[in-house]
């Protein structure tokens, strides 16, 4: 097994464990019953799947042909800025707002499949 192998393998990880939290974090967004948990859904596993995936990415072009994409870092840069900001002022937006927290998430989904 030689260098290029063993980095494919390391970019091929980080990218799929990136595209699994996205993945996590639409479900999350699906299923979880108010704003707040569907906050957290969106901002925690997207932001880590997101940095995952340019990471692995930036790995690759750098192991492989030299390349350091300035493009890469920023997108690395601005994700891990932005989105946590993000959920926080839309959570801080629903509580200004008075937005209720679902205290018993299995009442929601009993009433739910009740109406139907």
């Amino acid at each position: 097994m030689n260098a290029n192998t063993v980095s494919e393998i390391i970019t091929g990880i980080l990218i799929l464990t990136g595209t699994l939290f996205c993945l996590f974090s639409a479900f999350g967004m699906i299923r979880l019953p108010d704003v707040y948990t569907r906050s957290h859904a969106a901002t925690k596993s997207t932001t880590l799947g997101v940095l995952c995936t340019l990471f692995g990415a930036f790995l690759y072009f750098w192991i492989n042909d030299g390349y350091v994409s300035i493009r890469l870092l920023l997108g690395i840069f601005f994700v891990f800025l932005t989105a946590p900001v993000a959920g926080h002022l839309i959570c801080r937006a629903a509580y200004v707002t008075n937005v209720e927290i679902v205290q018993d998430a299995s009442k929601v989904y009993v009433k739910e499949s009740d109406s139907d």
